[in-house]
């Protein structure tokens, strides 16, 4: 009988290409680790942390943890020009603010729009609304299309051949050659080959049912006599104001999971595509989007959602009273100092009086960054890891770097 090895573990068969697909993972994490953690700030002493998340090549991501001056370092070092290893802050949007331009024989459509954009967080620009009696209508219009960030047309058989909707799709265009909005051509009852020749080469999706509406919301993305202008849809409002580096699609399914959880490990909760998209209210498609966009915390996402632990070590701090990296460093620190620390997760969590839910991130956080030796094991389902031992010589650079 033929048996496989590989890192002195034995695989069956079955699991061979698995397994080195797993041992490529590792001998390339380990490498990394080496290769930018050994960079040290010649000021400070201080070595950068290295986090690496992702099941596959294709969805492995690194980032560096450190000051400023060792990031810069560590870039100068690796011959890299941008900022690969940091995470961009996600900048707050103002308001969309959306011109309609539509013709008169599609008015009843252009209401339901307008006033479905209107109570979603995205300012409208409709002439019912915004011109009254006495009102220059050039003047009107060219406020309207002077202040919208989104044009969007209404192209349907009657619209497509009047003079007037053409000058304003003019208007529309020119700006976003000037990169001072975007244009947003949709369909209703029109063949995508009657669409006029500029526009051939742009997507236009076709506008029939509110769920056509309510993606169209999403993609713009989120106030007189207008109605109320009223609360963003769930797809935009979750955590507008929240700096978490993700789009707010992506806060949406990140905070269902962070405040669904029980004890914030591997799988918990356990969820497929569809039912997440309706608990979060957000389209399949966007809900695609998202788990794609956080592949990097989450075991193929295409139709069962399996979360990793890694999640919540990092959005716990946006949802929650604690922050795992506050609590990993008092976790680092007390492993180093503390001689009669215990091991056990079970008595740490006692020691700390902290539940699971909140001791199970801390000690990912530092497992991720090869600061933990891994005792994964079953037998205490609660703990996502049965024993916190930290690896003596990285935890106490790690510290080094954070007095």
């Amino acid at each position: 009988m033929i048996h496989f090895e590989i890192n002195g573990k034995r695989v069956r068969p079955g699991d061979v290409g698995d397994a080195i697909k797993q041992a490529v993972l590792q001998s390339l994490e380990a490498q990394v680790r080496e290769k930018i953690g050994s960079i040290r700030d010649p000021e400070t002493g201080a070595f950068p942390t290295v986090v690496m998340r992702g099941d596959n090549l294709d969805s492995l991501q690194m980032h560096v943890e450190g000051s400023p001056e060792l990031i810069a370092l560590v870039r100068k070092r690796m011959g890299i020009e941008d900022e690969e290893l940091m995470k961009e802050e996600e900048i707050q949007e103002e308001t969309p603010r959306v011109f309609l331009s539509y013709t008169s024989d599609d008015a009843e459509l252009a209401k339901r729009i307008a006033a479905k954009l209107q109570s979603n967080g995205i300012d409208t620009w409709w002439d019912r609304w915004c011109i009254s009696a006495g009102d220059s209508l050039r003047q009107k219009i060219d406020e309207g299309l002077g202040g919208c960030t989104h044009f969007l047309v209404l192209l349907t058989p009657q619209s497509v051949g009047k003079p007037w909707v053409n000058q304003e799709m003019d208007a529309g265009l020119v700006r976003k050659l000037s990169n001072k909005c975007r244009f947003l051509p949709v369909r209703h009852k029109l063949p995508p080959k009657d669409l006029p020749l500029l526009l051939s080469g742009m997507h236009a999706p076709e506008i029939n049912t509110d769920e056509d509406i309510a993606q169209l919301i999403n993609d713009i993305h989120g106030i007189s006599r207008k109605p109320t202008l009223g609360p963003r849809p769930h797809a935009q409002a979750a955590e507008a104001g929240t700096q978490t580096g993700y789009s707010a699609a992506a806060n949406t399914i990140a905070r269902y999971f962070v405040e669904n959880t029980k004890y914030g490990r591997l799988g918990d909760p356990s969820i497929d595509v569809e039912p997440l998209a309706e608990k979060t209210g957000l389209t399949i498609d966007d809900t695609k989007d998202a788990l794609f966009e956080l592949s990097a915390f989450f075991k193929d996402a295409q139709i069962h959602a399996l979360v990793k632990a890694s999640l919540f070590t990092e959005f716990d701090r946006f949802w929650k009273p604690w922050d795992p990296r506050d609590d990993a460093l008092k976790l680092a620190a007390d492993i180093m100092n503390d001689p009669d620390l215990p091991a056990e997760s079970k008595a740490i969590a006692e020691l700390y009086e902290w539940e699971p839910r909140r001791l199970n991130p801390a000690a990912n956080y530092l497992l991720e960054r090869g600061l933990l030796v891994d005792f994964k094991v079953f037998g205490h389902p609660e703990f996502e890891l049965h024993r916190i031992v930290g690896r003596t010589d990285q935890l106490r650079r790690f510290l080094k770097g954070r007095q």
